[in-house]
């Protein structure tokens, strides 16, 4: 087979990728190793940014976003018992930020490319690539019917998420370097059959730790609470998962709604940038580049916003033979990338209690919030980069 751009990873940085190439008239093959109703299945969660919403109604995917979407207006913090709201459009010119799921991007991504001609290829195997720092590299992998194919392409896109194989493809000790942090607490979620307790998200501080209540539809609702990441799901009771949260959550504005719960997992996370994100003509996005803790909302809007930026760069060379923005695609991704580090960090570190916090700690970060929630320069700093900026 041949085609222009080859792209590893039918998540949403592969997806959308392939998609604004092919407004473009550029082609692209997207392979993965998960099935198609794998990745369509797969509930995870999401919250779009105001230019993520933009982009999907611009390029014809804001059909069922317009109609399942939940505009937010603003988000909730509180603390010490007391609820502060942040008003996110208020404070950025009317931008807001939509819950529409992961899966439901990618439902669209899939229907839209395949009705557009796009070749998909899910359940694939044995993938690997050859002579990325060449004129043609080639993609090996062994597809569903168990024949093995070759994919020749111009260009490559490693869009294979934080279980990645094209990072590793970037040599380590000579030009790839990682930067990784761990947190030193994980998040207990569920998914459960519920009304909404909040028209809006809230993100809770609390002596117990920090707890996220969202909601996925007017009867599911999405509920987290800081946890040991050594835990057990199978530690808690539905009757104990309730009772935690009501003890974080519950005050002047909010109480949490109790319903049958269906699904629980605890999810650690990490902060991780890769630098370069490009390598010959491997391109990386999305989380095979940089992984961030999902407090500030911002993993899938960075795989879109790399993919903006790389299809420019994709459109550019191709149409004026240009590869100044080709070069330019891991300083220009970076700059969001690390701006969106420091923001989850920053969110993440306000919210959550560490195991080793002491008095001072505690005080510190009460009084952060106070900062953050009774100034218009705080608020504003959360609403700015909580709706997201600009695409680069």
């Amino acid at each position: 087979m041949r085609t222009q751009v080859g792209v590893v990873g039918a998540g949403p940085a592969g997806l959308m990728l392939s998609h604004l190439l092919h407004l473009q008239g550029i082609e692209s093959v997207v392979i993965d190793k998960r099935t198609r109703e794998d990745i369509e299945q797969t509930i995870k969660a999401g919250i779009l940014e105001h230019g993520t919403v933009d982009l999907m109604r611009q390029t014809g995917l804001g059909d069922r976003l317009a109609r399942d979407g939940a505009e937010h207006q603003g988000i909730y913090l509180p603390f010490n018992g007391r609820s502060h709201r942040i008003d996110l459009a208020g404070l950025t010119g009317g931008k807001t930020v939509t819950v529409y799921a992961q899966h439901e991007v990618l439902i669209d991504l899939i229907a839209r490319r395949l009705a557009d001609g796009g070749q998909l290829m899910f359940g694939v195997d044995d993938v690997s690539a050859e002579d990325i720092t060449g004129d043609s590299p080639t993609i090996r992998f062994t597809d569903a019917d168990g024949a093995r194919q070759v994919l020749d392409c111009d260009f490559i896109a490693g869009c294979d998420g934080s279980r990645t194989y094209t990072r590793f493809l970037i040599p380590e000790e000579t030009v790839r370097k990682d930067y990784f942090h761990q947190y030193p607490f994980a998040w207990f979620g569920i998914l459960a059959e519920a009304p909404p307790s909040s028209d809006e998200l809230i993100y809770a501080r609390h002596e117990r730790g920090f707890a996220l209540i969202s909601t996925r539809s007017p009867t599911v609702q999405r509920l987290y609470f800081q946890c040991d990441p050594a835990d057990s799901v199978d530690n808690w009771s539905d009757d104990r998962i309730w009772a935690e949260l009501h003890a974080r959550v519950d005050g002047e504005d909010a109480t949490v709604k109790d319903g049958r719960i269906f699904q629980k997992a605890i999810l650690h996370f990490r902060s991780l940038v890769v630098e370069p994100m490009q390598y010959g003509r491997l391109y990386l996005a999305g989380d095979a580049a940089h992984t961030v803790p999902p407090t500030g909302a911002k993993g899938m809007n960075l795989a879109i916003a790399d993919v903006v930026v790389l299809s420019r760069a994709l459109v550019d060379h191709y149409r004026s033979g240009s590869t100044g923005l080709l070069a330019a695609y891991t300083d220009t991704a970076l700059r969001r990338v690390w701006r969106a580090q420091h923001f989850s960090y920053w969110m993440t570190s306000m919210l959550h209690r560490f195991p080793d916090a002491n008095d001072f700690g505690l005080r510190r970060q009460v009084a952060e919030l106070e900062t953050v929630t009774g100034t218009v320069g705080g608020s504003t700093y959360v609403a700015e980069n909580y709706v997201g900026l600009p695409f680069s």
